[in-house]
């Protein structure tokens, strides 16, 4: 029954797009205002798809929790046992590896990063759903909450000098020393805007390709075209749905080591 919801909601997008052009396909793939306000001290405070989207994934997951961890015990049952099973391989497989005995305290972060991350990428398979995380803006503030807490969890370990002064090995030529804290420090930053990057751009492409499938429709304007478009688009989307979990993983697993590094005693 989804699939073929999801089959003949693209069959009608496409028929849209037939008339409507490329246009049709940017209005998909970016974001836009669905509620205009003012603005306030140079910010704009209307309503973006995105944001609205953001909102229900964030009422989702209040709600997931809230009934999933009903029924946590010795034994969980139901669905609580899906999202049990879910934070403990994020435990074993990302927290305890990278941040070693200091896991719990940046459990909360990781955990709320991969569910948050994961529910927007879901959000986007749905028929005139959005995906959050096909925004850079929202994918850049993800960056830099890792940046921020991997950043204070070093300075709050190793003190505000000393975190710094990690940045170069011992024993180095004084004139070497500029050069080198510059590259780490151009490092450091290039690495959180390669996280901002690579979940941005992995979920636009999905939307851009499924996208570029149904346009071939309205390019070529043969029924034969649609016999191929239709199924290849419905196909990604079934990829997506993993891609989607991958991303997700990929994100917090970096963010983990990210953080795991400015705790660590060497760079």
């Amino acid at each position: 029954m989804i699939l073929n919801t999801f089959l003949a909601f693209i069959t009608e997008e496409a028929e849209k797009g037939h008339e409507e052009g490329a246009g049709w396909i940017l209005e998909h793939v970016l974001d836009h205002v669905i509620l205009k306000l003012p603005t306030v001290l140079g910010i704009d405070l209307s309503i973006t798809f995105h944001v609205l989207m953001i909102w229900i994934a964030a009422a989702l997951l209040i709600l997931v929790f809230s009934l999933g961890t009903r029924k946590v015990g010795l034994v969980s049952k139901g669905f609580g046992s899906v999202l049990e099973s879910l934070v403990i391989f994020l435990r074993d497989d990302v927290l305890v590896p990278y941040l070693g005995d200091k896991w719990k305290r940046y459990a909360p972060y990781i955990l709320t990063a991969f569910f948050f991350i994961l529910t927007c990428n879901l959000l986007g398979l749905i028929p005139k759903g959005g995906t959050p995380t096909s925004n850079i803006n929202v994918t850049a503030t993800m960056a830099v909450l890792t940046f921020l807490i991997g950043q204070s969890a070093g300075m709050r370990k190793k003190g505000f000098v000393g975190y710094w002064k990690s940045f170069i090995p011992p024993e180095i030529p004084a004139f070497v020393v500029p050069i080198l804290f510059f590259a780490e420090v151009m490092g450091l930053f290039t690495k959180h805007f390669a996280l901002a990057i690579r979940l941005f751009a992995n979920m636009i492409a999905d939307h851009l390709i499924v996208f570029t499938f149904l346009g071939l429709i309205f390019i070529f304007k043969n029924f034969l075209v649609a016999l191929f478009a239709v199924p290849a688009a419905a196909a990604i989307e079934l990829l997506a749905v993993l891609i989607a979990f991958i991303q997700a993983y990929i994100f917090t697993m970096l963010s983990a080591v990210f953080i795991g590094i400015a705790l660590s005693e060497e760079h």
